[in-house]
């Protein structure tokens, strides 16, 4: 099990990889990818029971990624953990590849084709539901942008996991607060996300989404409630550790040219010079 001071630096050179490949790529979901891998970042190395050699296992835990869109840090995570060399992300968004721009089962421990919202979330209920009917102890997390909340198939999946008391699910929404043409709440708005959850019968919890400890921690308090499905408020930043992409709707899908791209690195290699 990795310390929090080694989940805090992986967190960075995840996001120095997203960045690299993005660039490589000419392509990419920039803000929400390095908002949401700290998320990743904790499931994948202190929580999910899944890996490159039990990923056919019936009894591994799944994880589906909702917001498909910000792919890259998937891969990134996935790579890491040894799905595929990482060499293989030299091809993303190439002809023929199949590191596209969203998850498929193609690429090693993807669990579901992913990209049109508000489908992770019904996959999932139906994952944990299959769980349940098998008597089996695994769990399932899907993560969720919070600009795919207005999906009525998302609440409709909501309702159908407090009916069947879907304990062993946890939704985590990456609350950056923007989406592609602006705030939620201009857009869209679907706050306060709690309370709406919570009418529908699910346990829900607020945390900071870049805080590895407090991740971590409402992790291990699952499920939160006894015979309810749980969901993870993860307050988090678009555009998290690179100062002039944060809370930018500009870098929901903008790659950095060249001199971005320095800046972008030499301020995480400070955050890393922080970290050590």
């Amino acid at each position: 099990m990795m310390t929090e001071k080694e989940l805090i630096a992986k967190s960075v050179k995840y996001r120095k990889k997203i960045l690299k490949y993005i660039v490589g790529a000419k392509a990419g979901h920039t803000g929400g990818s390095l908002s949401c891998v700290d998320i990743l970042n904790v499931l994948y190395n202190s929580v999910l029971n899944v890996s490159s050699e039990n990923f056919t296992s019936p009894d591994r835990d799944r994880y589906i990624q909702s917001k498909g869109h910000c792919v890259e840090a998937l891969y990134v995570v996935l790579a890491d953990k040894g799905f595929f060399p990482e060499d293989d992300l030299n091809t993303l968004c190439q002809y023929k590849s199949h590191y596209i721009g969203h998850p498929t089962r193609k690429v090693h421990g993807v669990e579901q084709n992913t990209g049109a919202l508000g489908h992770g979330l019904p996959i999932s209920v139906g994952t944990a539901l299959a769980a349940k009917m098998d008597d089996k102890a695994y769990h399932v997390f899907t993560l969720l942008g919070d600009g795919e909340l207005p999906e009525g198939s998302n609440w409709e999946a909501a309702l159908t996991a407090a009916h069947y008391k879907l304990d062993n699910l946890c939704a985590i929404i990456d609350n950056n607060k923007l989406q592609i043409t602006g705030t939620n709440a201009d857009v869209c708005n679907t706050y306060p996300i709690d309370s709406k959850f919570e009418s529908f019968g699910w346990a829900v919890k607020e945390v900071d989404g870049h805080d590895i400890k407090a991740l971590k921690e409402a992790f291990a308090a699952l499920p939160f409630e006894k015979g309810k499905p749980s969901l993870i408020i993860a307050h988090t930043i678009k555009g998290k550790g690179v100062s002039f992409m944060e809370n930018s709707v500009k870098w929901h899908h903008g790659v950095p040219d060249k001199e971005q791209y320095e800046t972008a690195i030499e301020e995480l290699d400070g955050i890393m010079t922080g970290v050590n």
